[in-house]
């Protein structure tokens, strides 16, 4: 089973960009669905970005479509989150998720393997 570990979060401010990391262990990487979700303070746990194995499917959601682009790279087992023109209400725990076949969709329930997340907080 594939285990995920995130890294690239930190504190910067508003309109910077940033690129989150997230690296598989695992030897079927590319056989896997992958995507990034957040987690902001006092809020449920939101769908950020999507991608499917072979990488031609992508999925945003509508806050983040046109500055966040997700990617992978298979040979590696790596998937990234470049997030440009970052806002404030950016901030939170980002999380990688990941699950095996095709790409679930946004809700959370269908991804069953999970990191521990990276903190990004924007500032104003």
């Amino acid at each position: 089973q594939v285990q995920l570990a995130e890294s690239g979060g930190g504190l910067v401010q508003a309109g910077d960009s940033l690129r989150l990391s997230c690296a598989a262990s695992g030897r079927t990487f590319s056989h896997y669905a992958m995507a990034w979700f957040r987690v902001a303070p006092g809020q449920k746990r939101e769908f950020v970005a999507g991608i499917n194995g072979g990488g031609g499917t992508l999925l945003y959601a509508d806050s983040v479509k046109g500055r966040f682009t997700i990617s992978r790279d298979n040979a590696k087992n790596m998937v990234f989150l470049q997030m440009n023109s970052l806002k404030p209400e950016d901030t939170g725990v980002y999380y990688c998720a990941a699950v095996l076949g095709a790409l679930p969709g946004t809700v959370d329930w269908a991804y069953d393997i999970w990191g521990q997340g990276t903190q990004v907080t924007v500032s104003s």
